[in-house]
């Protein structure tokens, strides 16, 4: 079992900045890839953005690519989101998960944090 933490979302206005954490405990050592996503009121879960644990390989959502940057500090089984230039459209509850090593899909979940853009 994997357990994840996130931390660090609160109220800011357009065009601010936020970084989001989070903490794996638990067996971390089977993550394979590590990742964001999101879900705003009344709309689907998606995706943000993704890193492979080993390699630091990263990739992007379209609507953050450029704006957001994800990265992971192994020793502290910590990721981050760096979330830069933000827009109310970024709005949402920001979700951690985490894809252990022959998962089909990401296989554990933090609780949610949420973010709040103003315009």
């Amino acid at each position: 079992q994997v357990q994840l933490v996130e931390s660090g979302g609160g109220l800011v206005q357009a065009g601010g900045s936020l970084r989001l954490s989070c903490i794996a405990s638990g067996r971390t050592s089977n993550t394979y890839r590590m990742g964001w996503f999101r879900q705003a009121p009344g709309k689907e879960r998606e995706f943000v953005a993704t890193i492979r644990w080993s390699t630091a390989g990263t990739y992007y959502a379209d609507s953050v690519k450029g704006r957001f940057t994800i990265s992971r500090d192994n020793a502290k089984n910590t990721v981050y989101l760096q979330m830069n230039s933000l827009k109310p459209e970024d709005t949402a509850v920001y979700y951690c998960a985490a894809k252990t090593a022959y998962a089909d899909e990401y296989n554990y979940w933090g609780q949610g944090t949420q973010v709040t853009v103003s315009s």
